[in-house]
This record gives C-alpha cells, structure tokens and sequence, in this order.
C-alpha cells in the first residue's frame, strides 16, 4: 500500500510540475515589451535627473568626486529597489585605474569607475544585453557648473528606468530570456575611456555579448525638429547587423513611438556621431549596437545644459522605446547575426 501511495504522489508532482513549466513557458511567450515599458515612471525620471544633474554634483568630471557622488546616488537607487551588481562581481564598481583613463593623453585624470548591474536571463543567462549610457560630464568650466541634464544626464536616468522595468518583469516570474547588464560608463567626455576599458576587460566574455543598446542624450529637441520632439535618431543599426536593424524598425511600428530618423546614420556624415560615443567600442569587437540620440543643441557643453529644459515627454517615450529594442533582442528566439562587415 505504501507503495502506491509513493507512486501516486510522485506521478501527481511530476504531472503538477510538468503543468507548472507549461505555464510559465507560456506567460513568457505571451508577455510583451509594453507590459513593462509602461512602469517608466515621467516623475521618477525628472526626480532623478534633477539630482544627477544638479549643482552638487558639480558636472560629474571624470573620476571627480561629483561624478563619485552622482555614482553613489544611482548605485543607492538600484539598492533600494533590489537591483544587484552582475555575478562575478564584488560589488556596483568597475574600478578603472587613472593609468588607463591617461595612457592616450595623459589629462591628469584621477581613478575612476564603471557602474553596473544585472538581470539574469531565464533561458540564455550567459548571453548578455548590454544597455549602456555615459554618466560623467565636464566638471567646471571658466568657473561654472556644467550639469550636463541631457549630455547624458538624460541617458543615465533613462538606464535606471530601465533597468527597473526589467527587474519588475523578473520579479513578475516573466523576466527576459537572455541577461541584461545596465552600464553606466565613466570617461566618455574624456574619449569613450570607460567603454572601451570594459570591452577589453569585459565581466562576460565579448562572444557572449548579444548587443549594446547605447543612449546619450535624449532629453530635448534639435534645431531639425522644431515643431516636435515626436523623433529619434538612429545611428549605426544597419552597420553589422540586419537583426538589429529590424528589431528597431519593428519596435517602433509595433508600437506607434516616434519619427525614426536616419540623418546621422551615414559613416560620412562630417559630425562623425558614430565614432564619438560609447556603442562605438562594442562596434569595434564585432557586436551589433544602435545608438538612440536626439541631436545637439544651442546648450550642448555649455553651463546652460540644465534640467529645466529638459523635455520629460520626450525622455519618457525614448526611454519606453529603448526599452523596446532591449526587451526584444534579449527575447528573441535566436541571437542577433552579424551578417555584415566589422565596423570601422
């Protein structure tokens, strides 16, 4: 008798499990990008910024101790909310040595650090998504602060959304397929040091790294979209990668978002935006990237870059469409194939 009892209950908890997984399979399959991209939150995103970007900050200089407060303020947000450092990590830091940030030109810059987090992946942990964005600025110039709000000010608050809407998704049980690895990168203003620095000392092998989705500056309106900010410009989505390309087309469609615009997609173009931020150094390994920009504007390094010109409907939509790029690629079916040549 005992037994069949055994027998039973073991037939039942493998039936039990067997439904279990079936279901689970399912809600993943059924969950879509705006079950989560609608929690970006307009509020928290301009509570943010307006501390990041703030005077005590005093223009997050590479490696100065406002760019370090500004690092403690996010690493903060992310504890707060139970976002985790990545695995083989000691903690939110990827310390770069002053040698490294001077080696090319030597700017007397001080050490300096990296910021990430993770969202392990349900099916594919060991392929990463990474969603960067640069939090560093350039300190005090002529003797006034330059916050740097939208320069990228706006692309870092954006990461931090982000990366909430994805460990939500994750607490929901419906988290992404493939990890996410947020990084906010040091040193861009002083040439994209914190970026390439990670992807020559990468936590996650590069062969492992599915694609970057970099942001910077998406927070106001160029002189080309004077009658709206319902725009973003897309930078390099074509270059190594159809995938990429389509992923970003069909988000948008999907979804109704924005204007995408092309200008500055040409390797020609004179202003070279291309080369000139941090998707750039993933480009060079080989890895699909697209850069989401909103153009320069008559504030760009300037001490007039504050959080009042900020326009917080426009972030709010980029960020959702960023996120939409991300949540596809991590949840695709099969990685993004590089089917073109390296970029250069």
């Amino acid at each position: 008798m005992k037994k069949i009892i055994t027998l039973a209950t073991v037939a039942f908890m493998l039936i039990s499990c067997s439904a279990k997984k079936t279901t689970a399979s399912a809600t993943t399959k059924n969950t879509e990008a705006s079950d989560y991209f609608n929690s970006v939150s307009t509020e928290r995103l301009k509570t943010n910024l307006t501390v990041i970007a703030s005077d005590e900050m005093e223009g997050r200089d590479t490696g100065s101790e406002g760019q370090k407060k500004a690092g403690r303020y996010i690493i903060d947000f992310y504890q707060k909310n139970g976002i985790s450092y990545p695995k083989g990590a000691t903690d939110y830091y990827q310390r770069i040595p002053a040698a490294y940030l001077n080696a090319k030109r030597n700017q007397n810059l001080p050490d300096s650090e990296n910021i990430w987090v993770f969202i392990e992946g349900t099916e594919k942990p060991d392929e990463i998504v990474v969603i960067s964005a640069h939090y560093d600025h350039i300190g005090i110039r002529k003797g006034e602060i330059c916050n740097g709000a939208d320069d990228d000010g706006s692309g870092t608050v954006a990461l931090m959304e982000m990366a909430l809407a994805f460990q939500k998704a994750k607490n929901e049980g419906r988290g992404p397929k493939r990890s996410i690895l947020i990084l906010h990168v040091t040193g861009e203003e002083h040439g994209l040091h914190g970026s390439r620095y990670y992807s020559e000392n990468p936590l996650f092998p590069i062969a492992n790294t599915v694609a970057d989705v970099n942001i910077d500056m998406i927070g106001r309106r160029d002189k080309f979209h004077a009658e709206s900010n319902n725009y973003i410009y897309l930078i390099g989505s074509d270059y190594l990668s159809t995938d990429m390309y389509n992923v970003c087309e069909e988000a948008n469609k999907k979804y109704n978002f924005l204007t995408l615009d092309y200008k500055y997609n040409d390797k020609n173009d004179p202003n070279r935006f291309y080369y000139r931020s941090d998707h750039y150094n993933f480009a060079k390994k080989g890895i699909p990237v697209v850069f989401l920009y909103s153009g320069e504007h008559e504030d760009y390094h300037k001490p007039t870059d504050d959080v009042e010109k900020i326009e917080f409907d426009a972030l709010t939509t980029r960020t959702k469409y960023a996120f939409s790029i991300a949540w596809e690629i991590a949840n695709r079916e099969k990685r993004l194939v590089v089917d073109k040549a390296e970029a250069k």
